[in-house]
């Protein structure tokens, strides 16, 4: 009995001894918390994934920027060609009125308008000059605009022949009053027209056949073309430069519509 009562006493004596000054203190919160440099190296992670993520966002900002303007620049381009080939399509020949004219610097066309006037007797169909060209840009070398020119719609001979001249001013040099009616068609280092007569691709300058892409060096010009006889076929070259579309040449035919016809 004395053994076992003796025994109970230890335990107990040791159950009540007071714990050890280094946990004492410490609360269950604060023995799951973070260290200083834990926090700081958390911290870091955070901001180097916030850079990769910003650095991914602008890389895909830029590349949708630079998708974006191609677009533009290559539905610019189409639109241009689409309008090149509506105004051949529509040449209008009317009689003592040239429906094309070409002195190598501007093309001057006369086309059915789609506008219908109103007149005393009723609509009345019209005529627009249009005029085509590639002006020079002084700001970049080897590089430059090419542009179109339309006149308002057209019924009287007289106000034709107003247009028709003032196509030619514009083809010459752009001034303020020939600018209104002018659209930028797209960036161009250059280009060449090629007409298609009695079977063969000719320098509408020049007397001689030549191969599309080498322009001939005669002067002696084809009147029958330069005075408004209208081509079978007109080849548009255009020196494309370095771009969103890309560079290099393009080559877009066109053939009258009533040519087959009168072949039959």
């Amino acid at each position: 009995m004395g053994t076992s009562l003796s025994t109970r006493k230890v335990v107990a004596h040791q159950s009540e001894r007071p714990k050890s000054p280094a946990y004492a203190d410490k609360t269950p919160a604060q023995s799951g918390g973070f260290t200083l440099v834990e926090v700081l190296v958390v911290i870091g992670i955070m901001a180097l994934m916030t850079l990769m993520a910003w650095r991914g966002i602008d890389s895909m900002t830029r590349t949708q920027g630079q998708l974006q303007s191609r677009a533009n620049d290559t539905h610019a381009l189409q639109a241009g060609l689409a309008q090149w080939q509506a105004d051949l399509d529509q040449l209008a020949q009317l009689p003592g009125t040239p429906s094309w004219n070409w002195d190598g610097q501007v093309l001057r066309l006369t086309r059915q308008s789609p506008i219908t006037l109103a007149s005393r007797t009723g609509s009345q169909s019209s005529v627009m000059v249009v005029a085509w060209t590639w002006r020079r840009d002084p700001s970049q070398p080897n590089s430059g605009h090419w542009q179109r020119w339309q006149s308002p719609p057209l019924t009287q001979r007289q106000a034709w022949q107003s247009a028709w001249k003032l196509a030619q001013q514009w083809g010459q040099a752009a001034e303020a009053n020939t600018q209104t009616g002018q659209v930028q068609i797209h960036p161009l280092s250059g280009w060449h027209l090629f007409v298609h007569l009695g079977g063969n691709w000719a320098n509408p300058l020049s007397n001689d056949t030549v191969t599309p892409g080498n322009p001939s060096d005669a002067s002696t010009p084809n009147t029958n073309v330069l005075q408004g006889t209208v081509p079978d076929g007109v080849r548009l070259v255009l020196q494309l430069p370095p771009g969103p579309v890309g560079s290099g040449t393009l080559i877009m035919d066109w053939i009258r519509p009533t040519l087959s016809g009168q072949h039959s």
